[in-house]
């Protein structure tokens, strides 16, 4: 096998030089008008002519005078049929909210398949109900909601055309009840929660519906196998009788109250008792334009971020998870690709407080998007860190038939600071600025994606070779999956307020998968994929290669296995540690060559027990060996408690002075929901390479839509001796007042 990869990778060049003619004949081919593909499916919504009280009970007269949206389309296991399992769908509305009433039919007996009650679930691991929206008809940005069969919420952004950011919260409500046959979803959504365009009477919507029982994932516009039941480019019409209502003056106000103590056991200091108040604000400035504006903002309550073994030569990326950066945030944060963000939102308040922010963002009409925001963070008199002003600004025009052109500027300016005067503490720039132009492109099928993208930095003592440029294409079918991409960064871009880990180098990217469906048996698709990716520096000397061959299994039950074998080669282009530790360094210019096989499985997730299983070995650095297991171990009491427990552990064998080095990482979880409106999570981690044991406790109280209670505990301990470095206690009020 590892003799099929090293061949790969000498005939991929052919492939590579084919790339351009490719790119060129797919970009010439584009439809030029947008075309729905599933325009013939439509739903029609009426006011409602009678009250809707939200209990999961189907007796009032507004429903039974609703039209029915049935007959759903499987997508999974196969794109050919009819659903096995029923499910109808019916919308009303009245001058304040959408109504949604959904009736889930059971095909197969036994008890529903559900993680938890806790909120934004996992898609795959729960009997649930999704419907996507789109109400500007663009096929790009929508709103999702939706329950699981044990009345958990599920609400987020759609985004890109079919990705939903479920980080996204706000005020709706809803009902799940359980019957003999079925669980009948039955949900309120205010026309305030949402955004859409004034006075148009028809939006892109589509219903999702995942049957673990019988593994199907069905839809009611139909959706081809390869996309996500969320993409927008397959929705049907949602057709009003009157365009939807005004929503009327829009203001919600969202203040805080919190108090709390943490206590430093390193350094000896007296406990530091917190007293902090702030507030939120949502203004909306047109039905499809929002304001968000914050004072003294505060993010406590945020889930800890999960640890990872860090053996990486470069800074890894960390989510961000904070409510205020969500909304709209696509926009500036999906800018660029994984590791060529310009604009990376955790940079902001990194260390400091926030003291105040402002956010416009949303549509100007069915073809441009705005987004500006501006933030001030306060200034550090201890680390010499100064006052710090942010200003992003987004503008997106759409083309083609789903595709897009995006602007986006970003000004960072220490304020009141002179960087020549600084004699004792670390160095900060005056300011770093980026400009940068960005093609999407999308098909009107979703056959072909893309993206392009050109960056220009702008800061003191940088010039030359300070921008960076990027393209992808994609082609997605049934059976094929073929992508090119290829990037270059100068080595004096600098976007720090991004997330670039890497300057000055050329990077090539093919990959091709193929699939396969068997008509019968337990397998559902298998195949190969091929990728190489190779950096090269300014110079066009080769510095880094990964070749990797795998061949992926999906059974019918939805358990998945991969095998895979690859080639690796790095030149240093810097001194480092292997093992992360301080031990020792090797030297710049070393190059080092090894090969690794490994395998991973994903048990079905209809299963209380769930579990995946991945491990490595080969070659390391230095002529070394590497072997890493790693495990996710789920079991759930449903729907009130899960229990996780995610472990990875490396053994590195190398020359002295490093010898033999090996480290756990172990992560216990623990979700208890006793109801949908109250949580407790228990999170620990124990990290033996960076020497630390983290504990996280969060206790969650929504004793309304969107206003919550939160007690939060965290410790940090060190593991050997066990020892208490710091803890600290929170709790935080939170209260959403509509106006």
């Amino acid at each position: 096998m590892l003799y099929f990869v090293r061949v790969i990778n000498q005939q991929l060049s052919t492939v590579i030089r084919a790339i351009p003619r490719l790119l060129c004949c797919c970009l010439f081919s584009l439809p030029l008008t947008a075309q729905k593909k599933n325009e013939a499916y439509q739903l029609h919504i009426r006011r409602a002519n009678s009250p809707v009280k939200i209990d999961g009970v189907i007796d009032e007269a507004a429903w039974q005078a609703a039209d029915t949206a049935t007959n759903f389309y499987m997508i999974l296991p196969m794109d050919t049929s009819y659903a096995q399992v029923r499910t109808d769908v019916r919308m009303t509305y009245d001058a304040q909210n959408l109504y949604l009433l959904v009736e889930n039919y059971n095909k197969l007996p036994g008890p529903y398949m559900v993680e938890s009650l806790r909120r934004d679930f996992s898609f795959l691991k729960n009997d649930n109900f999704l419907l996507f929206m789109d109400p500007f008809d663009d096929q790009t940005n929508g709103f999702s909601f939706g329950a699981n069969a044990a009345g958990a919420q599920w609400d987020g952004l759609m985004y890109e055309g079919g990705k939903v950011d479920l980080s996204w919260d706000n005020k709706w409500t809803s009902v799940v009840k359980n019957y003999p046959d079925k669980w009948v979803f039955e949900a309120a959504i205010p026309f305030k929660s949402i955004r859409y365009k004034k006075g148009i009477n028809t939006w892109g919507i589509n219903f999702g519906r995942n049957d673990l029982k019988t593994t199907e994932k069905s839809s009611w516009a139909p959706v081809p196998r390869q996309f996500p039941s969320a993409s927008l480019a397959y929705t049907g019409v949602l057709v009003w009788d009157v365009p939807p209502p005004d929503p009327g003056p829009n203001v919600s106000i969202i203040p805080y109250l919190l108090g709390g103590i943490n206590k430093n056991y390193e350094t000896g200091t007296k406990s530091d008792f917190r007293r902090n108040a702030g507030v939120d604000a949502k203004v909306a400035v047109t039905s499809s334009l929002n304001l968000d504006l914050t004072v003294n903002p505060d993010f406590s309550q945020v889930d800890v971020d999960k640890q990872v073994t860090n053996l990486d030569r470069f800074e890894l990326f960390y989510p961000e998870k904070r409510q205020f950066f969500i909304e709209n945030g696509d926009q500036f944060t999906n800018f660029g690709y994984s590791t060529i963000r310009p604009f990376f939102s955790r940079r902001i308040g990194l260390g400091v407080p926030i003291r105040f922010g402002a956010r416009l963002s949303g549509k100007l009409n069915r073809n441009w998007r705005l987004g500006l925001m501006n933030m001030q963070t306060a200034k550090d008199e201890e680390l010499g860190l100064p006052a710090q002003n942010f200003t992003v600004a987004a503008l997106q025009r759409r083309v083609f038939a789903r595709s897009n052109i995006g602007f986006l500027f970003i000004n960072k300016e220490s304020l009141n600071y002179d960087p020549d005067k600084v004699t004792d503490k670390p160095v900060y720039s005056r300011y770093n600025r980026n400009l940068g132009l960005e093609y999407n492109l999308a098909s009107a099928n979703n056959f072909w994606t893309g993206k392009a993208i050109l960056l220009k930095s702008a800061s003191p003592g940088k010039s030359g070779h300070d921008w960076a440029q990027a393209a992808n294409l994609n082609y997605t079918s049934r059976s094929w999956n073929i992508n090119w991409q290829h990037e270059y960064v100068g080595r004096n871009y600098n976007a720090e307020v991004g997330y670039v880990p890497r300057q000055g180098y050329i990077k090539l990217a093919p990959q091709i998968t193929r699939l396969f469906f068997p008509s019968t048996g337990v397998i559902l698709s298998h195949g190969p994929q091929v990728t190489s990716t190779t950096f090269f520096n300014e110079d066009m000397r080769r510095t880094d290669n990964e070749t990797m061959l795998s061949y992926a299994f999906v059974f019918r039950k939805r358990n998945t296995l991969t095998a895979y074998a690859s080639n690796t080669y790095i030149r240093l282009l810097a001194p480092f540690d292997p093992t992360n530790t301080g031990k020792d360094s090797l030297a710049t210019g070393s190059q080092h060559n090894w090969n690794t096989v490994g395998l991973d499985y994903v048990s079905k997730p209809q299963s209380l027990f769930t579990y995946s299983l991945s491990g490595r070995y080969g070659g390391y650095y230095a002529d070394g060996k590497r072997l890493t297991l790693g495990s996710e171990l789920g079991y759930r009491f449903q729907p009130y408690v899960s229990i996780a427990l995610s472990s990875s552990y490396n053994d590195i064998r190398l020359p002295q002075p490093w010898g033999h080095t090996a480290f756990w990482l172990v992560g216990p979880r623990l979700d208890v929901t006793m109801t949908n409106t109250l949580f407790f999570t228990g999170f620990m981690q124990y990290n033996e390479q960076l020497k630390n044991m983290n504990l996280n406790t969060r206790f969650q109280w929504r004793y309304r839509p969107a206003s919550d209670l939160f007690i939060v505990y965290t410790d940090n301990y060190l593991p050997e001796p066990f020892y208490v470095k710091n803890r600290a206690l929170v709790v935080k009020l939170v209260y959403w007042l509509n106006l």
